[in-house]
Formats: C-alpha cells, structure tokens, sequence
C-alpha cells in the first residue's frame, strides 16, 4: 500500500466512467460538489447534474421521482446531511416504494476532521440498516469505490454508499468485487478481525505488528454490511474463536452489530467491538482524532492482543 486516494474522489471518478457507459446515469448534489467530487460528473455531462442547494430532503425526493422515469439517480452529500437530514425522505421515498436511487455520502465519520462533531456522521450505517431492503456499501479504497460504484448501478434497488474525506492508501492485491460477499486479505488462526472503509487498512498494519509478535489474525475486508456475508462471518468465527469488529462508526448500529447478529445464538466464541464508544466526534486533525479514539493500526493491535 503506497498510494493515496479519498474514496470520495475516486467516487467522483468512478461516476465520471460510470456515465459514458450508462446514459441513464444521473447525478444529484446538495451545493456541495467540489467536496463530494461530484463535480467531475458535472464537468463531464453537465445536461445529466443537478445542484439542488441546501434542501437535501429535495433532493432526495427529485431522485426518488427521477428514478420513476427509468434513470439512476446517484443522490450526493456529506453523510451527516443525507443519512441524517433526509433520513425520512430515503425511508419513506425511496426505499418503502423501493425505488432504484443510490445515496453515496462523503465526509463519513470522525475523520472528517476539523469539521466536528456536529458535521461527523458516526450513527449513519446503523441508520440504513434499519430501513427494510436498504443494501449498504462501505469501500475500503479507491478501487473498490470504483468497483461498487459499478455495482450498485447494476442492481436494482435501494443503496447506501459510504465515503470518507481523507486519503487512504490503495491495495497492492486487486480483488474482484461483488456485493455482499467479503473479502479475505488475509489469513491467520488466532482471531479473525472484520473491517470496513478506512479501517481496513488499519487492521492490516495491525496485522503485520501482531505478525512481529507471533500473533497470526485473519483480515476481512466487509465491505457489504448490507446484506451481510453470514457464511464467511461464521466461517471465521468457527475457525479461529476470536472475533473483532473494526469500524470507524458507533459500536451501537454498525459493523459490529451486524456480525454479531449473525453469530449470536450460533458461533461460541469470543467478540470485541473496536469503534466509537457511544460519544459524539470533535474537530482536530483527521489522523489525530482518529488516534482520540483508538482507531489506529497501533492501537487497534494492541486492542486485539488484549483478547487474545
């Protein structure tokens, strides 16, 4: 891993291509473009962008209605405002009538960074979770973006699609993608550790810390948590017998839940929840709140050395 792109803007990429193969592709903003990188679409198909302003629960319902008409609106903004904001809007417009909209929000998570807490979504996934039908996609780096920006423009349905501000290292290994099935990155007997988005990488640095000490885990990349892959969740829960969940979101809600889920009742074995501990985020350097809350390779190893 040496290279570094946001998921964000690999999303913006990603639409960019996405519209030169699919004219039925179009793309909808709440004033907030050149952060979203939706902008690049714009640029690219200016007749197929729509800038709806500050009025996200518009915008949520224009693309509800645009998708009536056969088109695939890919509906932008910071998480806090689209999984938050409209929250009623996605649950009542789009998803109950269970149309084909695609709701990618940036700025996901307290690596937002100086914007704070207030602007930091840490309860979005757990949102979408509970809405009936509602697939969820967090990529863990710009290929993978591009990849479930593809994807999900392929399926038919509802979808949520997670993305960060800060920069994340690229993978090396180029792995196929497919929605709800998760990727192995790597295997080792004594705990098998779930992550999605940012933190993958961080528990692969992590990986190779406990490597050091002798300490061998398996890394899964879980970048569908909706619909979950139970099969691989309790394949590595059975195998190893210490599970940890690794997301940069509340521990209420999110990852951790959703692989507990599948294993309660079902899987003896140990599980830890690594994430935010039900408080709100702060502003300070991406990297340095990130740290705050115990969500660095470093840290995360020894977290998961503690279980072991």
């Amino acid at each position: 891993m040496s290279e570094k792109i946001a998921t964000r803007e690999a999303y913006g990429k990603a639409l960019v291509e996405l519209g030169a193969a699919n004219e039925k592709v179009v793309v909808l903003d709440a004033d907030l473009a050149g952060a979203t990188m939706t902008k690049l679409f714009k640029g690219a198909y200016p007749e197929r962008f729509f800038d709806c302003g500050i009025a996200e629960a518009n915008m949520t319902n224009i693309s509800a209605g645009l998708s009536t008409m056969g088109l695939i609106p890919f509906c932008s903004t910071f998480a806090i405002f689209g999984a938050g904001r409209a929250y009623e809007q996605i649950r009542n417009s789009i998803a109950y009538p269970k149309f084909n909209v695609k709701v990618c929000c940036s700025h996901a998570g307290v690596s937002v960074g100086e914007d704070g807490g207030s602007h930091q979504a840490i309860e979005d996934i757990g949102l979408m979770r509970m809405i009936p039908g509602m697939t969820i996609v967090v990529p863990a780096d710009g290929n993978e973006t591009r990849k479930a920006v593809f994807a999900v423009a392929e399926m038919e349905g509802p979808a949520y699609m997670r993305l960060s501000r800060l920069a994340s290292p690229i993978f090396e290994e180029d792995h196929p993608f497919e929605i709800g099935k998760a990727i192995v990155l790597r295997e080792g007997k004594d705990a098998a550790v779930f992550a999605c988005g940012l933190m993958v990488a961080e528990a692969l640095e992590a990986a190779k810390l406990l490597s050091a000490e002798g300490i061998e885990i398996s890394v899964i990349n879980m970048h569908t948590i909706k619909p979950i892959d139970a099969e691989c969740v309790t394949k590595y829960a059975q195998q190893c017998g210490n599970v940890i969940t690794v997301e940069e979101h509340s521990v209420i809600g999110g990852l951790g839940d959703a692989v507990a889920d599948v294993l309660m009742g079902k899987v003896c074995c140990k599980f830890t929840k690594i994430g935010i501990n039900d408080v709100f985020g702060q502003s300070g350097k991406a990297t340095e709140v990130l740290r705050e809350y115990g969500l660095t390779a470093d840290q995360i190893a020894a977290k998961i050395k503690a279980t072991i």
